[in-house]
């Protein structure tokens, strides 16, 4: 899974959660990118975000929604995104859950051509 343009970040991410798959999630990250926790404290790298998506895979028949924008610079190789998102799922008890959040989102075209997450705040624009 590679981002091919600047939202297929977030498109991507979601496809993993649903997957179940932590480590094409991590994948779509810079190796010292930044994520920012509810709590709003900064976990860096991919080793700390992939410990912070590791509870995003415990949600079971996770649904997500999203609309996006993204703002690329005058070169093309830095892009903002932001954006809503809203999560429909069940916690691992079966207890319904909805997750929702405005997100802003710093992502950064790659060598090969593909984009990864620099910083994520998913309640960066709440």
């Amino acid at each position: 899974m590679a981002a091919l343009k600047p939202e297929d970040c977030d498109l991507l991410i979601f496809q993993a959660i649903r997957d179940k798959d932590l480590e094409a999630a991590v994948a779509l990250y810079e190796d010292n990118a930044t994520f920012i926790i509810d709590s709003g404290e900064a976990v860096v790298g991919q080793a700390a975000i992939r410990e912070t998506l590791r509870g995003w895979m415990g949600l079971e028949e996770p649904t997500f929604t999203t609309e996006l924008t993204a703002f690329l610079n005058a070169e093309q190789d830095l892009a903002l995104l932001r954006g809503s998102w809203s999560a429909i799922a069940r916690d691992l008890q079966g207890n319904p859950l909805k997750l929702e959040g405005k997100n802003v989102e710093v992502v950064r075209r790659q060598p090969d051509g593909t984009w990864k997450f620099v910083i994520d705040h998913p309640h960066g624009a709440d």
